[in-house]
C-alpha cells in the first residue's frame, strides 16, 4: 500500500511538472523558458525537476509525446471505423482536421516552427513524432483499402501526405497565421468530405 501511494503520488508530480511546463512553453516560447520557472510554477524544487527530466529538452520530448498521444488518440482511433472507403476515409479526415483546428495543437505547432532553427534536434523530434503518430493512421487505412481493392496507390505514404496535406492549409496553416482560436468558416465535415473526394478522384477504383 505505501509503495502504491508513493508511486500514486510520483506520478501526479510529474503530471503537475508537465501540465506547469507545457503552459510556459506555449506561452513564453521554449528558448525563453528557463527550468527554474518550470520548478517554481509546478511548486517543486528544481533538484526535483531534474531528477524527473535531467534536460529542457528531455521535459519538452515528454511534452510532446504525451501531446501527441493524447490529442491524436481520436485520429488513431478513427482507423477502426469500419464502412467503405468513402466512410473510412471521411472518419479519418474529419479527426485529423479537428486535431489541427484545436487551438492547443496549432500552439504547439507553432511554437516548434518558431523555435526550429535555434532547437532543431527538438523541433525535429516534435514533427517526426506527429508524423508518426498522424501519418501512421493514415497510411494503416489507406494500406487496408488497397488490400480490399478499393483504392489503388503506388506508395500508402505518399497517398497518407496527399490526403492529409489537403487538410492542413483550411486548418493548421490557418491557425497558425490568422490565431490559434481562428476557425474556418466552413464546417469541418465539409472540408473532410471535399479532401475525400479529391483523394478518391485520384486513387478510387471505378
Amino acid at each position: 500500500m505505501l509503495v502504491g501511494a508513493g508511486l500514486k503520488r510520483s506520478g501526479h508530480k510529474r503530471e503537475e511538472i508537465l501540465a506547469s511546463a507545457r503552459f510556459l512553453f506555449l506561452k513564453e516560447g521554449y528558448a525563453d523558458t528557463g527550468m527554474e520557472v518550470v520548478a517554481r510554477a509546478a511548486g517543486v524544487s528544481t533538484a526535483t525537476l531534474y531528477a524527473y527530466f535531467p534536460s529542457k529538452a528531455d521535459l519538452f520530448k515528454a511534452i510532446v509525446l504525451e501531446t501527441v498521444s493524447s490529442v491524436g488518440a481520436p485520429v488513431r482511433e478513427a482507423v477502426r471505423v469500419k464502412g467503405d472507403a468513402r466512410t473510412r476515409l471521411a472518419a479519418l479526415a474529419i479527426a485529423y482536421a479537428t486535431f489541427l483546428s484545436r487551438a492547443d495543437t496549432r500552439a504547439m505547432f507553432r511554437m516548434v516552427t518558431a523555435e526550429r532553427r535555434r532547437f532543431e534536434d527538438v523541433a525535429e523530434y516534435f514533427l517526426q513524432s506527429a508524423r508518426d503518430e498522424l501519418g501512421g493512421a493514415a497510411i494503416s487505412v489507406i494500406n487496408d483499402l488497397t488490400k480490399t481493392g478499393e483504392i489503388k496507390v503506388e506508395k500508402a505514404s505518399w497517398a497518407a501526405g496527399q490526403l492529409l496535406g489537403l487538410l492542413d492549409h483550411v486548418t493548421l496553416v490557418l491557425g497558425i497565421t490568422a490565431g490559434d482560436e481562428v476557425l474556418s468558416r466552413r464546417p469541418i465535415k465539409d472540408i473532410a468530405d471535399d479532401a475525400v473526394e479529391t483523394f478518391l478522384a485520384r486513387y478510387g477504383v471505378r
